[in-house]
């Protein structure tokens, strides 16, 4: 297993590393917080523009490069706290369409996906339901030629902003019977309210109140929506503890370099020794989320199996994530989660990155059920 970065990729590190800095810096970070919108034109094209958006979507419709060359990519994303329908659309929308569309939605809304043009979200989570298949009790129901949708789909990122969304609903009984529909984020009957978030991230509510969609909307076969969708997360979640990792390492840069700047009792934060061991025992922690997120990667570019790998990576990075954020705050005194302080931005986003696209419990329930299976 070679999990050693080839000189493309280090470019690739580099590039993205510096276009963080120039269009998505920390003022940006702050400024798009509890925006109606979540993110900059600016950033959003030039990602774009360096072919980013096409970076994940197979030939011919994009980039092809593999789940290694994307995990990159999300730890700058994790470190710099950029925001942008990147994961939403490219990676989980883009994903889907790839593996499961028609040839007909591919060439519809891939090339539009792979450019940035297009925007396309999945609304899946619903109020009160968990992560897993039971959880989509939202009803397609057949009208027609076609189907009505009636529900509430929650935590619905950039949604005011997107062209389409890709809607899982029931179609069945069984735990599976799930099917996914492309919906016109203009549709009639659908309404969208932003929320609040930890994270001050860019998310709403929508509510669907007899949305009519056409049979040729739906993605793949009738009951394989579910399918598709297990698939793409395993492959996006892998990028979600890259993320994590990235935001996880330049917390603790930050925290680092406090506690040798800061002085008490004539000398530095860090010269203390339960506080190096604390940042001692992080970074340790941090080590071990990359190794995992990359060995997950290469793994699924070998083309073997992720279901094992995919889940402990997220489970592992995401609550290093928290912990190690949570114990910076504690290194700047409890000041840290004051607003001045950027810390306090990566502890909020840990929180909500354990919660989001798969939470610890489904992620664990996932993972014991390889052990005890």
């Amino acid at each position: 297993m070679d999990l050693d970065f080839s000189e493309e990729q280090q470019m690739l590190r580099d590039t993205l590393r510096s276009l963080c800095a120039e269009h998505s810096p920390i003022e940006v970070v702050r400024a798009v917080e509890d925006d109606a919108k979540g993110y900059t034109d600016q950033f959003w094209g030039k990602l774009a523009e360096l072919g980013i958006t096409a970076l994940t979507l197979p030939e011919p419709w994009g980039a092809g490069m593999g789940l290694m060359d994307a995990v990159v990519v999300y730890e700058e994303f994790g470190r710099a706290m950029a925001a942008s329908p990147h994961f939403d659309s490219c990676v989980m929308a883009g994903g889907v369409l790839a593996a499961a569309g028609s040839q007909e939605q591919k060439d519809g809304w891939l090339p539009g996906i792979a450019s940035g043009e297009k925007i396309v979200v999945p609304a899946w989570l619903e109020p009160g339901n968990g992560c897993g298949p039971r959880g989509v009790q939202m009803r397609a129901r057949p009208d027609g030629g076609g189907f009505v949708l009636e529900g509430e789909k929650l935590h619905v990122h950039f949604a005011r902003e997107a062209d389409a969304l890709l809607v899982l609903a029931r179609s069945g009984d069984g735990d599976e019977d799930v099917d996914i529909f492309i919906v016109d984020a203009r549709a009639e009957g659908l309404q969208m309210e932003q929320q609040l978030s930890m994270a001050s991230d860019c998310q709403y509510l929508l509510t669907f109140d007899g949305v009519q969609v056409d049979a040729s909307s739906r993605v793949g076969a009738a009951g394989s929506g579910w399918a598709a969708w297990n698939t793409a997360m395993l492959d996006g979640i892998v990028l979600q503890a890259a993320q994590a990792m990235g935001g996880a390492e330049r917390g603790l840069e930050i925290t680092v370099q406090y506690s040798l700047d800061r002085e008490q009792f004539g000398k530095p934060l860090g010269a203390f020794q339960a506080l190096s061991h604390y940042m001692a025992d992080a970074t340790t922690l941090i080590s071990g989320g990359h190794t995992l997120a990359y060995e997950a990667a290469w793994t699924r570019d070998q083309g073997m199996s992720i279901a094992r790998l995919a889940p402990m990576a997220k489970l592992f990075a995401c609550n290093t994530y928290r912990d190690a954020t949570a114990m910076m705050v504690q290194v700047h005194g409890g000041m840290g989660f004051t607003i001045e302080y950027d810390i306090q931005l990566f502890f909020r986003r840990a929180k909500q990155m354990q919660l989001a696209w798969w939470d610890t419990q489904y992620l664990e329930e996932l993972v014991a059920s390889t052990v005890l299976d």
